[in-house]
């Protein structure tokens, strides 16, 4: 069993220097947290207007409250789509912990009217990444080479249909 806990602000601030914050010393397992760039892209999405619950990013916290990983939305939803990033400790890798985590991310991303399919860009040598978003019913859409040069396949989670989706408004206080 795990759980996403929201980043607070002053964490992501701490994060965006390469810092881990004092509270997490001895809690946060090597390799768990999000790394700068991640926190820094959040910060400057926040300090731009947009919104936290999109831009923000998760602590992935095990039943002990240890913080084995990081996932969140990398920006906003545009034209329906959103998308995803996620990491997990290397110690606590291959025990399902990405898979429940994903799952509980695109179950919150579809809990918005504005979200229709998730978005996952996963290296084309990470072959554990590719088992999580195919266990997850993702569908490869073909691939995209990133500012890097890095070959990245698209993996694409569209919503079922559901007539009882809430106002954008109303999920941005269901995270």
């Amino acid at each position: 069993m795990i759980t996403l806990d929201p980043i607070p602000l002053d964490d992501l601030v701490a994060l965006s220097k390469s810092s881990i914050p004092t509270r997490l010393v001895g809690i946060a397992l090597e390799g768990a947290l999000p790394p700068a760039f991640v926190a820094t892209r959040s910060l400057d999405h926040i300090d731009s207007g947009k919104s936290v619950h999109w831009c923000s990013t998760f602590y992935i916290r095990d039943l002990d409250k240890a913080v084995v990983g990081g996932c969140g939305f990398k920006d906003e939803p545009h034209n329906g789509r959103v998308e995803i990033g996620y990491a997990v400790s290397p110690e606590r890798r291959n025990q399902g912990i990405a898979t429940v985590a994903i799952e509980a991310l695109t179950s919150l991303a579809f809990k918005s009217a504005e979200v229709h399919e998730v978005l996952a860009q996963v290296s084309e040598l990470n072959a554990p990444s590719t088992r999580v978003v195919q266990k997850l019913g993702f569908v490869n859409t073909g691939t995209a080479v990133d500012k890097d040069d890095e070959v990245l396949v698209q993996w694409i989670l569209r919503a079922q249909p559901n007539p009882s989706k809430t106002n954008p408004k109303d999920a941005m206080g269901q995270c």
